[in-house]
Order: structure tokens, then C-alpha cells, then sequence
């Protein structure tokens, strides 16, 4: 005997069902995601705004201690952080095998190692200055908070951390934001304009937590690597582009923090 449910699911287009499918699929990776980091900073961003004193003297810490005064422990969250941190990239990469084409058909592989190191060192050339640049003039305008990049203890694993975090930040963001996020709209019939003002809203959403400067450049910046995406069809060179600003502000803060003037901190 067949079901209720069975003739009103069979009589759905092919089309429509995929779809749907497709709207859901997109909404349950970015919610186990950037869409969740999205919605914490802009909370993040409400309490901040409401607290009193101006944002420019409050801070906020990309990479801090889990377990201070047990480096061994320390350790063993920072890794944790970073492998759990890149669980949706390994979903999305699952996602796109069942359909027959995986991280290759965004760019996501070896193919043009050259192509992607040398047009990514072009790209954070370029935003990595312009970028330092609006954060000062942002912070000390009022709109921004004092971006610590690292408070890690002085141990041995410091340095290979901010790097793999670095990394790690880069190839989340990278291939879900820009690679599957753009390829799903794609397919659901969004124009080019519409991703990309969705794809740069969403990168500089997750940023709000840094203040209204932090949304701003990092919405800017997402305007530049969705044209870049849009021209080259990979995201390598995008993931190596964000992966050299972010050990450069982490690390670099690591060395320079308290001997430079310009470097503004807490």
C-alpha cells in the first residue's frame, strides 16, 4: 500500500526537489561553520557596542591560551581547535565527491602550485598594507577594537601554532565562502553580483566582532578574492593569499608587539 507522503513526493520536479535540497545543504554548512561564526560575533558585537567606553578600548583575541601554565595541555586544545576547526571543509569536500567533482572543481588541489604561490603573494602584497592601514585609521577613529593577533606564552610550539592556525583559517574560509559557497549559488540561479555581495557580507559578518572596521575591510577584501575567483576559477591562490596576511599579522605581532609605536595594543 503505498504512502500519503509517496504521491505528493513523486509528483515534485526533479528540479525543484535538487533545489531544495541544495538551499538546505548550503544553510546546514554554514550554520556548522562560518554562519555561526557570523552570528557570534555580531553578539559579540552587541555587547561590545553596549559596554561603556568606546570599542578602541576593548580588545579582542584571535589566539589566546586554553590552559595557561600547562604548555603541554595548551598544546593538546590549540591542535584540537585547529583539526575540529576544518571538520566543515572535510563535510563540503564529501559533499562535492557525491556529486562527481570534490575540492578539484574549485581550484582546491596541486595542480598549478606555481599559479596559486605567485598570484596569492601578489594578493596579500596588495590588501596586506592597504589593510594594516584602514585597522589603524579605524581604531583610532572609535570604530574598531584593538585586534590582538596572539597572547600565547613564550613556549616552544608558539610559533608552528600561529602558523597552522593561520592556515587553518585560510582554507576554512577560502572553500566555503568563496569556492562552495559561490558554486552552490551558482547552481541555485543567483546572478554573479548577487554571490558576491552575499559571499563579502558573510566574510565581513564573521568579522564584526573587531568593530565596524573589521566588517568593512574584511568585506572589502571578500569583494577582491570573489573578482579574483570569478577570473582565475581557483581558490588556491586565495587560501595563499590568506594565509600569508595571517601568519604575517600573527607572527608579526608575536615579535613586534611593545617595540614599535605604530603597533597598537591593549
Amino acid at each position: 500500500m503505498q504512502s500519503e507522503a509517496g504521491p505528493v513526493a513523486d509528483s515534485l520536479p526533479q528540479e525543484a526537489l535538487s533545489r531544495k535540497m541544495l538551499r538546505s545543504e548550503v544553510l546546514i554548512v554554514l550554520a556548522l561553520s562560518l554562519g555561526a561564526s557570523a552570528v557570534s560575533a555580531l553578539i559579540s558585537f552587541v555587547g561590545s557596542v553596549t559596554k561603556p567606553g568606546g570599542l578602541s578600548d576593548q580588545a579582542a583575541t584571535l589566539n589566546g591560551s586554553h590552559a595557561p601554565g600547562r604548555p603541554w595541555l595548551d598544546l593538546a586544545w590549540q591542535l584540537f581547535g585547529i583539526a575540529s576547526s576544518l571538520v566543515p571543509v572535510v563535510l563540503v569536500a564529501h559533499l562535492l565527491l557525491r556529486e562527481g567533482s570534490g575540492l578539484r572543481a574549485m581550484g582546491f588541489d596541486r595542480r598549478r602550485p606555481w599559479f596559486d604561490l605567485g598570484r596569492g603573494t601578489l594578493i596579500a602584497a596588495g590588501i596586506g598594507s592597504a589593510g594594516l592601514a584602514f585597522y589603524i585609521a579605524s581604531r583610532a577613529a572609535g570604530f574598531n577594537l584593538t585586534v590582538v593577533p596572539e597572547s600565547l606564552p613564550e613556549v616552544w610550539w608558539k610559533f608552528p601554532v600561529l602558523i597552522l592556525s593561520a592556515v587553518q583559517n585560510s582554507v576554512l574560509e577560502e572553500v566555503i565562502v568563496v569556492g562552495y559557497l559561490l558554486r552552490r549559488l551558482d547552481q541555485l540561479g543567483w546572478t554573479p553580483m548577487a554571490a558576491l555581495v552575499a559571499s563579502s557580507v558573510l566574510r565581513g559578518s564573521y568579522h564584526l566582532y573587531q568593530g565596524i572596521g573589521g566588517f568593512i575591510g574584511n568585506m572589502v577584501m571578500g569583494v577582491v578574492f570573489v573578482l579574483a575567483y570569478r577570473r582565475w576559477g581557483r581558490v588556491g591562490p586565495l587560501v595563499v593569499a590568506h594565509a600569508l596576511l595571517d601568519i604575517v599579522a600573527f607572527v608579526g605581532y608575536a615579535l613586534l608587539a611593545g617595540h614599535v609605536d605604530w603597533l597598537p595594543t591593549p
